[in-house]
């Protein structure tokens, strides 16, 4: 097996397990990171019912306005800004956070200190 193939079933495995312990309720919603090369997307999501609240990543159109040249890591602060200011609209003030196996550093943490400065409370 390629090694780029064992480190993504070795996040999924890490995911999994993350996932058996954080539950999204409909007063407390999870929030989930996904990370690509060159991409973040984060979703508000309702395990119980298991929907999708919101949604939100740097394809978005606001992203694309706020961020000419910037680096991965800031449009990934600005995402979280963005998505906690989305969720004082939807009335959403707690969630519980889903690294979905990433580290919890650099985008990953970016994402994070932006949604906590924006207001969200994990």
């Amino acid at each position: 097996m390629k090694k780029e193939k064992i480190k993504e079933v070795q996040r999924t495995r890490r995911h999994r397990r993350i996932k058996k312990k954080v539950k999204g309720s409909p007063a407390r919603p999870r929030l989930v990171v996904k990370r690509s090369l060159k991409n973040i997307y984060a979703q508000i999501v309702d395990d119980e019912t298991g929907k999708t609240i919101l949604t939100f990543s740097t394809l978005s159109k606001e992203i694309k306005e706020h961020s000419d040249t910037k680096t991965k890591t800031d449009k990934s602060r600005i995402v979280g800004l963005l998505l906690a200011k989305k969720c004082k609209n939807a009335k959403i003030d707690c969630v519980v956070f889903d690294r979905g196996g990433y580290k919890y550093h650099g985008r990953v943490k970016a994402l994070a200190d932006g949604a906590r400065e924006g207001g969200l409370k994990f």
